[in-house]
């Protein structure tokens, strides 16, 4: 059964991990899917084409999303090439990890600007769109860590919590309008960025999991596919823990 046949969904930041596996799940279900790329060209254009040969209608767009106009742009791009927008989710991210006292401003602002601005940029051009066909969704990335906070990344908990007080507000915003934005806070996720860690750490970190594991991207992709897909039709204003019960 495919949820989201029919529907037109962009992904921001899905050339690697959590994204892409999310852009893959989301063809899978049917959906034609515009997604976002920055600093990988190469995995981006790969992905295009990867994804393309499943015979659906795919794009990539080389976009900076905390940038305000490039954003607008993107979204009316997006509405050029597929028509229209149903979906979007909310992926594009960045650490800057370090503890308090030896955080730059620099570290700050653009973990800030590309985890959390980025969010409002694309969610208020992608919304005026979606309040027009009085119909859409956003699916949000933050992390547990946005709502249990994590010594170390202070900058990053803070855009990840946000994230969660942003889509509780839009939300309540376009809900008349039968808009929902829900957001999904993942755990420890097996990704690029995980499998550079010592074996030993990760197996310190599982062992506090109450499964016993750590998450797959296919684990996060798949709630995603639930929050844009139909199925969730009355789930608005949540979120929705994917870390095998660490909170």
């Amino acid at each position: 059964m495919k949820l989201l046949e029919g529907k037109i969904a962009l992904i921001t930041g899905a050339s690697k991990g959590i994204g892409r596996k999310i852009a893959e799940k989301f063809i899978e279900h049917g959906a034609q899917v515009a997604f976002t790329y920055l600093s990988s060209v190469e995995k981006g254009q790969a992905l295009e084409q990867e994804l393309a040969a499943t015979g659906i209608k795919v794009k990539g767009y080389r976009s900076d999303a905390s940038k305000f106009d490039e954003a607008e742009k993107l979204i009316n791009d997006v509405v050029a090439d597929f028509g229209s927008i149903d979906i979007v989710v909310n992926n594009a991210g960045i650490t800057k990890d370090g503890l308090l006292m030896r955080m730059t401003e620099e570290n700050w602002d653009e973990v800030l600007d590309v985890n959390l601005k980025s969010v409002f940029n694309v969610t208020k051009a992608a919304s005026k769109i979606m309040m027009k066909n009085r119909k859409g969704v956003f699916v949000n990335m933050s992390s547990v860590v946005g709502v249990q906070g994590n010594a170390g990344q202070a900058n990053y908990a803070a855009s990840k919590a946000g994230i969660i007080g942003f889509s509780k507000s839009v939300a309540k915003e376009l809900g008349s309008r039968n808009i929902r934005a829900n957001v999904v806070a993942p755990g420890f996720i097996r990704t690029e960025m995980t499998d550079v860690l010592d074996v030993k750490v990760v197996e310190g970190w599982t062992q506090n999991i109450p499964l016993k594991r750590a998450g797959e991207t296919e684990d996060v992709a798949n709630v995603c596919v639930f929050l844009a897909s139909d199925m969730s039709a009355y789930v608005t204003g949540q979120v929705i823990p994917v870390c095998g019960g660490m909170l």
